[in-house]
């Protein structure tokens, strides 16, 4: 419900194949999902939102499994230095690490950027940002909130 305003070509896809989503039918907003998912003492109940991995990739972009691997052997190093809630974008041949404003300063604390520049590297993904998200793709674009690491 909180972001069905937003481009979403996975729903567009499901739904034309008729795959129901019972909660937006309920209209059960995310909120509402982890108050009742703790009331219930489900252990995922503030568990970090994950897009699917396609979500990692350029519109039109083909997916591969090798792109997918890589971009989940990222996802899974960034998340083994403690951080929750992020994003590796593939980006053609580069990668674009998206972490909350109040997470940046923490990535260039205590060697994680330097860690991280060389695990994507040696994944085939050089880094080449790292950003805090938020703003549409097109807005990104024209006016980046990057910190720019070569």
């Amino acid at each position: 419900m909180d972001d069905l305003g937003d481009h979403r070509p996975g729903m567009e896809a499901a739904k034309a194949a008729g795959v129901r989503a019972p909660l937006i039918e309920a209209e059960v907003w995310k909120e509402e999902i982890r108050t009742l998912s703790r009331e219930l003492g489900l252990p995922t109940w503030d568990k970090p939102s994950f897009a699917c991995l396609s979500s990692r990739f350029q519109y039109g972009e083909a997916i591969t499994p090798e792109k997918l691997r890589r971009i989940d052997a990222a996802e899974a190093f960034v998340r083994s230095l403690g951080f929750r809630q992020f994003r590796v974008r593939h980006h053609d041949r580069l990668a674009r690490l998206e972490l909350p404003p109040e997470e940046m300063a923490r990535l260039f604390e205590e060697g994680r950027h330097e860690a991280v520049v060389k695990r994507f590297q040696g994944a085939g993904l050089p880094l080449r940002h790292a950003r805090s998200p938020g703003l549409p793709e097109r807005q990104r674009e024209r006016d980046p909130e990057w910190i720019a690491k070569k």
